[in-house]
């Protein structure tokens, strides 16, 4: 064998032994790391299904709410309007007892709501 034959199995030699080696890397860190990468995933995908799960929520939530806030707004309009209308419709009793009051007599107010109130009973 020559010099140069020697060399060129010596570096073949050298160039199997690296790719055994890095051939045996790879299957080694692939066994260490799968189960690592297989339960990140799963947690990848729980935590995905309970984000979309939150964002449905979340947007129930929010209907729900606009609609307390309409009915409330409603409520808020028809009490509103009871209270007018309760205003108009009791506006002749208290123009009545404004003129009652008006009538009244000097002396002890207790006295003068007594009188008052027999006067309008027709006591």
């Amino acid at each position: 064998m020559t010099l140069a034959q020697k060399v060129g199995v010596l570096a073949l030699a050298v160039l199997l032994v690296l790719a055994v080696g890095a051939g045996a890397g790879v299957w080694l860190a692939a066994r260490h790391y799968r189960p690592l990468l297989d339960t990140a995933n799963l947690d990848l995908t729980n935590t995905k299904a309970a984000r979309e799960n939150l964002e449905a929520l979340a947007l129930e939530q929010g209907r729900k709410l606009g609609e307390l806030v309409q009915a409330g707004e409603m409520r808020e309009r028809s009490a509103a309007l009871a209270q007018e209308k309760a205003r108009q419709e009791a506006q002749p009793d208290y123009a009545a007892a404004t003129n009652l009051l008006r009538e009244r007599t000097g002396g002890d107010p207790a006295q003068a709501a007594s009188a008052i109130i027999d006067k309008e009973l027709g006591l």
